[in-house]
């Protein structure tokens, strides 16, 4: 039963936190806070990145620090934008969690095109994560915590044709889509990573049947409908807990995957996930989506 208490004393160490503005964003930016990081809030809202912060300087028991990040993961400009300013302010990163994402939405595409979920969800943080490796590869023992779901395991690969809503919306199918490259981004970057000899970790995490804003797509008798499927339903704390065991725990290991430890893993405390499919594991199909994701978004991580 991991909890915070377990975590490590992070003082002097440097933290971002992707839509850390609510939920298990918000959960996980307040853990690396109390355990004495230095950790930027990065959300598109800056007047709900400020209440977020007043919400959790009110705790009283913080011991590190706060900033706020303005980052719109739909707009590659603004990663950019957001990278370049981050980078003037800090000399390294040591913990990148890509925590955002949308679930569900109306149809509906990024500023540069792509459906929203796979572009928010994965090559947001694509980008984001590349243009701020040489920060991370400063740092003395960097991990990027990037976030999946268990809807991952639907996902019957990757349509590199189908990326830009060029098909029939189906909502759930691209979530799905979202959240298995965010596995394969993980396990792809690790090996990218124990290629060069870098001291980076990549590791993955997700947060079981947890209760957040990310569902306010879904309408409210058919939310009802589906967590009155579920036995439990965790509050944002406990579903932060598997992000915050792969980003401190001395255990972890490069291209790990973390989520609760309960039936099918929906409730729970820490463990490793036994979610797992063929294609979080292609080399080809890795190879494909690394490939696509450097092409379009102009991010290159090793040059």
């Amino acid at each position: 039963m991991w909890t915070t208490t377990n975590m490590p004393d992070l003082s002097g160490k440097v933290a971002i936190v992707t839509g850390a503005n609510t939920g298990v964003g918000f959960e996980t930016a307040k853990a690396l806070y109390e355990a004495g990081a230095s950790v930027t809030i990065a959300a598109r809202d800056e007047q709900k990145i400020k209440q977020a912060i007043e919400r959790i300087r009110a705790t009283g028991s913080g011991a590190g620090s706060l900033a706020v990040g303005i980052l719109d993961l739909a707009s590659l400009t603004s990663v950019r934008h957001f990278a370049d300013q981050f980078k003037t302010g800090y000399e390294r990163l040591d913990l990148l969690i890509n925590n955002a994402g949308v679930m569900i939405p109306p149809a509906a595409k990024t500023e540069d095109g792509f459906e929203l979920q796979f572009g928010v969800n994965f090559l947001g943080h694509f980008a984001l994560t590349g243009l701020l490796f040489p920060l991370l590869a400063k740092a003395g023992k960097p991990r990027v915590v990037t976030l999946s779901s268990g809807a991952a395991i639907r996902a019957e690969g990757i349509d590199f044709d189908n990326l830009k809503l060029e098909k029939p919306y189906d909502a759930w199918r691209e979530y799905a889509v979202s959240k298995l490259a965010d596995v394969i981004f993980t396990n792809e970057l690790n090996r990218r990573l124990q290629e060069k000899g870098s001291g980076v970790l990549s590791v993955a995490a997700h947060p079981g049947v947890t209760h957040t804003d990310l569902q306010r797509h879904i309408p409210n008798d058919e939310l009802e409908v589906l967590l009155a499927q579920f036995d439990n339903v965790m509050e944002p704390w406990q579903g932060a807990l598997p992000t915050l065991f792969a980003a401190t725990d001395p255990a972890v290991k490069g291209g790990d995957f973390y989520g609760p430890d309960g039936e099918h893993e929906y409730v729970g405390y820490p463990a490793l996930s036994k979610h797992s499919t063929a294609y979080m594991h292609d080399p080809r199909l890795a190879a494909d989506l690394w490939e696509y994701a450097e092409r379009v978004t102009g991010v290159n991580y090793f040059q």
